[in-house]
């Protein structure tokens, strides 16, 4: 089936036809943005079906919170052990001989101080050329 020839058509049959072209087309193209408009249809649907929509996130939310989260774990297995290079007994052993040289300090500290004291005394009363005894005696 052939169309019939436009140009037996009068102006004013083709000025209708074009007119109710562009109406369907603006129909269609209405219809067409109310179909895309997601936001709105959430917002319609969540008032009408408001029930559905607050269990669904009660869900949703118990599953997350009662899901465990994923852990991954991962275990790394030294090489080769050798008897006398234990790493973890170094670290012992380190921290043991950095307890004691603290303590060590701390208790001697008094010693050591009055010690180079007296060292330094000596040498500077020697540089001086007087006895450390008259030196005393004059203080």
């Amino acid at each position: 089936m052939a169309k019939e020839s436009r140009r037996e058509q009068s102006v004013d049959e083709l000025k209708a036809e074009i007119a109710r072209s562009r109406e369907r087309v603006a129909r269609d193209l209405r219809e067409f943005r109310r179909e895309i408009d997601i936001p709105r249809r959430i917002k319609r649907s969540f008032q009408q079906q408001t029930v559905a929509w607050v269990t669904a996130a009660v869900i949703v939310g118990a599953l997350l919170i009662v899901l465990p989260a994923r852990r991954k774990t991962v275990r790394v297995e030294p090489k080769v052990r050798t008897p006398g290079k234990d790493p973890q007994r170094k670290l012992l052993e380190a921290g043991f001989a950095l307890g004691a040289l603290k303590f060590a300090a701390t208790v001697l500290r008094p010693v050591l101080v009055s010690f180079i004291t007296k060292k330094v005394r000596g040498y500077v009363d020697q540089s001086q050329g007087q006895p450390a005894a008259k030196r005393r005696s004059l203080i």
